[in-house]
């Protein structure tokens, strides 16, 4: 199914793909589905982004409404196992008596696989989810969080962190949008992805974080970045990424800094929190062109992700298929699922015809939050931005997450939630 597109995007991708190329580094489910009952948040009252009459380049040049420090730092930042708590470095001994230390990863609260992994910058690596002929991508079951997010025309597009650990082939790796800079501000990351709209490219190549962008150059030639083709559909989505290579190329670029990012430990826990409701499966609507649901496993305590198999037009009836990840070909999965309503905004009248989005998550709002079959009303914050997102119940007591893998499903302020029994509804509105 087509999806309306402006003849001006459509001119300038077909321009970009041919010259660009010379830069680099700038600077089943159910058969049917119950009815949902509308739920109405009662217990806290979001805080929206207020745009400016002269909106700014930049939402951090905008003060943040970040809640007392006293009430978002109850608790140290660790893992908690039972009633323990283990500080993020720890140091067991050894079978001959010594002591080795390893490292606990922030971003997922469990102990790298290599520690070599964390003596460097996150990547944060733009990935298709359109048109369905990419699926099954690559990568997305090694990410330690990914979010998704609405880009135009009823499309859905991931950004992956990778910390610790490396995928040889992720993508299909696409283009950039102004949310992917929250992205890499709160990760410290080097971000990757396949080019961009004139407006993004011109502020993404005059900010500050320009060194850490990564776009295809000349591929093949040196390896670095290490871009490369795969056989695809169409030239849109034949580029990917390796993630294992990045440091090697990163070297060679002096001013581009590659050393272990100073990054807030998150709050985790195995111990599953109190208050919850059931929270099974969380659907997200985005458009009748992509819709999905998680589905909880108590056998993996995991979320396991189904993508819509029908566009939903011309009555094709709603279906789903599971979605899975080309290079380990598991199913995409999660530890933790959480949906943030998040201020969605366009600059201008230009801006809002050709549907160029500012999702900008620089204050607060609301958050639901599902582990372990469980479901938490909750709050993000932005309290620094150069740091992830604090998640909270409505008094700031940090929520504590499953170790492991986070999934944001990031949708607008307007967007409804619903609710019946253990399945959870979330439905995305364009501004």
């Amino acid at each position: 199914m087509s999806r309306p597109v402006t003849l001006y995007r459509s001119l300038w991708w077909a321009v970009s793909v041919l010259t660009v190329l010379t830069l680099w580094m700038t600077a089943c489910a159910p058969a049917s589905t119950p009815s949902p009952v509308l739920v109405e948040r009662t217990d806290i009252t979001p805080t929206p982004f207020q745009p400016q009459t002269s909106a700014p380049d930049s939402p951090f040049s905008l003060p943040v409404d970040a809640p007392p420090v006293e009430t978002i730092t109850p608790v140290s930042p660790a893992i908690v196992k039972g009633d323990g708590v283990i500080p993020a470095r720890v140091v067991p001994p050894t079978p001959d008596g010594s002591q080795s230390v390893y490292e606990i990863n922030p971003l997922t609260g469990l102990p790298f696989p290599d520690p070599a992994l964390a003596e460097r910058r996150p990547i944060a690596v733009k990935i298709g989810n359109s048109p369905d002929y990419v699926r099954p991508q690559s990568g997305l079951t090694l990410t330690d969080v990914a979010f998704e997010y609405y880009i135009e025309w009823g499309d859905t597009r991931f950004i992956g962190v990778f910390y610790s650990n490396d995928a040889k082939k992720v993508g299909p790796i696409r283009s950039g949008r102004f949310f992917d800079e929250h992205v890499l501000r709160m990760y410290h990351a080097f971000l990757v992805y396949k080019y961009s709209d004139p407006r993004e490219k011109a502020y993404f190549y005059s900010s500050d974080f320009a060194p850490y962008l990564t776009v295809p150059g000349y591929i093949g030639l040196n390896n670095c970045p290490p871009f490369f083709y795969a056989p695809a559909k169409d030239s849109y989505n034949n580029i990917f990424f390796d993630t294992s290579r990045m440091a090697a190329c990163a070297a060679k670029h002096k001013g581009v800094d590659n050393l272990r990012q100073d990054l807030r430990n998150g709050f985790f826990s195995e111990k599953i929190p109190e208050n919850g409701q059931p929270g099974t499966r969380i659907f997200t609507d985005y458009s009748i062109y992509n819709y999905n649901y998680w589905e909880y496993d108590p056998a993996t305590h995991r979320y396991f992700r189904y993508q819509e198999a029908n566009d939903m037009v011309k009555d094709q009836p709603r279906a789903y298929a599971p979605m899975y990840d080309a290079a380990t070909g598991q199913q995409v999965n999660a530890d933790n699922i959480i949906v943030i309503f998040v201020p969605t905004s366009f600059t201008n009248q230009y801006d809002e015809e050709d549907q160029v989005y500012h999702i900008d998550p620089v204050d607060n709002g609301l958050a639901y939050v599902f582990r372990d079959g469980q479901a938490y009303p909750a709050r993000w914050y932005r309290t620094d931005m150069d740091q992830p997102l604090f998640i909270a119940d409505e008094n700031g007591v940090p929520i504590y997450l499953r170790p492991g893998r986070t999934f944001y499903e990031v949708i607008g302020e307007s967007s409804q939630q619903a609710q019946n029994g253990s399945d959870w509804y979330f439905t995305f509105h364009i501004p």
